[in-house]
């Protein structure tokens, strides 16, 4: 089976990541997509990053009615910090009978050479390139082993959902509404 690996700490997985994983499953040759919840890095406190079984929680609400797309924890027991190779290499030899394609942001691939491990990325996986806003030009879009995937241009950020929680206003149609129930009963972001 063809799947793309959408990786991302998804504080909160909001309708923007939905859009733009739907329109590449949808437009690339990849049946599953997989959301890869990336783990809070033990050496760095970030102020407004929850756990990450939260964040994958909440991953798992949002798309727990779409079986082409499913909810990863494989980093959370990686070493850290875990590299996006590491990773790829870990799920080749755990699912042999799978291929995977990493599915990134237009905005990523100007700096994705200095990515470790890189070239190896690309010619033994490839990307899906989403647009992405102000993205500029990279030599990578007309690598062979890169195919752009048409999709909306959105500017959704999660800082903006956070922002708007904290200070009490909706975020209704910014994230799935069961997302919306478990960050307003399990008070996520309030402080």
């Amino acid at each position: 089976m063809h799947i793309g690996l959408f990786f991302g700490s998804f504080n909160p997985i909001h309708i923007g990541h939905l859009i733009i994983a739907n329109s590449v499953l949808e437009r690339a040759d990849i049946e599953q997509l997989w959301f890869v919840v990336s783990p809070q890095n033990p050496f760095k406190k970030r102020k407004n990053l929850l756990h990450e079984f939260d964040r994958l929680d909440m991953v798992r609400a949002a798309i727990h009615d779409n079986f082409r797309m499913k909810a990863s924890d494989i980093e959370f027991n990686m070493p850290k910090p875990s590299y996006t190779i590491d990773t790829l290499t870990y799920l080749s030899e755990k699912y042999p009978q799978h291929h995977f394609k990493l599915i990134i942001g237009e905005d990523n691939l100007k700096h994705f050479p200095k990515w470790k491990n890189h070239e190896r990325i690309l010619e033994d996986y490839g990307l899906h390139v989403y647009p992405r806003p102000n993205a500029g030009y990279s030599e990578l879009k007309e690598h062979p082993c890169v195919t752009l995937t048409d999709a909306p241009l959105l500017d959704i950020s999660a800082t903006f959902i956070r922002e708007n929680i904290k200070q009490g206003k909706s975020i209704k149609y910014l994230v799935h509404h069961e997302v919306e129930s478990l960050i307003l009963s399990k008070k996520f972001y309030h402080s």
